[in-house]
């Protein structure tokens, strides 16, 4: 039994563009509402319970006449009470402020009913209307608070002056004890309940200031990357003349004769071509990492295609000097590649060649609807320090200036494709684990973009 806070504020924080790409966190009022209704259900039982063992214990343990058909009607009430508001919860209607007071003001009437029923203000049990103001205090907008609390001291008064008093033969010094027990009862009851749920309060406090405080620092990261990507973006397209002015010079280059005609020249010359054309294609890269030519870069294939074409790629691009890569993605699934994507198991994969030159490991597998990449290496591993904060930019082991953001942009770009990223030391080297959620790759989310 969880008791939470009013809902008194909204915070939307929405991720990515496409489809299935992204997150909308929404702080919805009524799911709360329906959890606080629910908590209100529960202590009514408790409630019920406690009305049936005190009725009993007076009227069997001590000997005091109560009326206790009336007593009995008004905890089946109670009852009744709470079958209704579960079945108002199943009907999946909205929980508005309204329908937790309407509840608190039934269970205050109910207290006051039973009160009446058994000495009025004079019952020790008369304070239980601190726990249900507190309770409001609690659940309900302020106006609501305070419309109980002049509900609860309305009563309180006219338990004072309208009450049906308590027949017992026993001398005025019993009745005296028996009160000093009654409100010693009621004051541990009230007590430990108070407690028990602001306990609870507290934790659901702390909570969602740490989920928010998550929120914030994750907006600022995305600004983050937003920020590089207009600047990859900007250069990228500065980028594009040069290279072109450079691919026609070329060109004039191999026709030329004295070129034509001088092998070791044009191989050069092919050479500058080829790594020309490669410069081409990083660009074109970053432009469709920023959705700038994202329909250049569409590819339908399977997750299988997908990782062998990119692993393969990466061997050829980098020769490590041993590749141990084993795929089994079982069975296959219908994906749509994704430049961003593909660079950043690019970064995970050199960022192992860097620390194990000698030796990389990939392994790909299913884990229900979800891709998993495992990428390992046999080098020193992560510091603590790092493996403590996890993508936060500029924490890098490799001491170089503006370094550490390699890391950053993988959590990132997977975190807003839906997936997590987690890293570990497995004494041998590092294990960083990719894990994405297969809806976020399927070919039906292309159809959305």
């Amino acid at each position: 039994m969880t008791l939470t806070p009013p809902p008194r504020w909204k915070t939307h924080a929405s991720t990515g563009s496409q489809p299935g790409r992204g997150r909308t966190i929404i702080f919805n009022p009524d799911a709360t509402n329906r959890k606080n209704l629910l908590l209100l259900i529960q202590l009514r039982w408790l409630a019920v319970a406690g009305q049936v063992i005190t009725i009993a214990a007076i009227e069997w343990g001590f000997g005091i006449t109560l009326p206790l058909p009336e007593m009995a009607a008004v905890v089946l009430s109670l009852v009744g009470l709470n079958l209704a508001s579960l079945f108002f919860l199943r009907m999946a209607r909205p929980v508005s402020n309204g329908v937790l007071f309407a509840s608190l003001l039934l269970d205050m009437t109910a207290l006051t009913a039973q009160l009446y029923l058994s000495g009025g203000a004079s019952n020790p049990f008369v304070s239980l209307y601190l726990l249900q103001i507190t309770l409001g205090a609690v659940l309900l907008a302020p106006w609501s608070t305070w419309v109980l609390v002049a509900a609860a001291s309305l009563c309180f008064v006219l338990l004072t002056m309208v009450f049906l008093p308590i027949e017992m033969s026993h001398h005025g010094g019993d009745l005296l004890d028996l009160h000093i027990r009654g409100m010693f009862v009621c004051f541990i009851l009230a007590a430990g309940l108070i407690v028990l749920f602001m306990t609870r309060i507290n934790r659901n406090l702390r909570e969602r200031d740490a989920y928010l405080a998550d929120l914030r620092q994750q907006s600022a990261e995305e600004d983050h990357i937003v920020r590089m990507g207009l600047l990859a973006s900007g250069a990228a397209h500065e980028l594009g003349t040069p290279l072109a002015t450079i691919s026609v010079l070329l060109g004039d280059w191999r026709r030329s004769e004295v070129i034509a005609h001088n092998p070791e020249l044009l191989g050069d010359v092919d050479e500058m071509q080829a790594q020309l054309d490669r410069c081409k294609r990083i660009v074109s890269g970053i432009l469709m990492s920023s959705g700038q030519a994202r329909g250049e870069g569409s590819v339908h294939t399977t997750a299988r295609a997908f990782l062998d074409g990119l692993v393969a790629e990466w061997r050829d691009h980098r020769s490590p000097a041993q590749l141990d890569y084993d795929n089994e993605f079982e069975p296959d699934e219908p994906i749509v590649s994704d430049a961003a994507l593909k660079q950043v198991i690019f970064n995970v994969l050199d960022n192992a060649l860097e620390a194990s030159p000698q030796w990389v490991g990939v392994t790909a597998r299913r884990q229900g609807l979800a891709l998993v990449l495992m990428v390992r290496d046999r080098g020193k591993g992560f510091d603590k320090e790092i493996l403590a904060a996890l993508g936060k930019p500029y924490m890098s082991s490799k001491g170089r200036e503006g370094g550490g953001l390699g890391l950053f942009l993988v959590v990132n770009v997977i975190r807003k494709l839906g997936g997590t990223v987690t890293a570990r030391n497995t004494g041998r080297g590092a294990c960083v684990t990719l894990t994405l959620p297969l809806d976020a790759l399927s070919a039906g989310d292309e159809n959305g973009t």
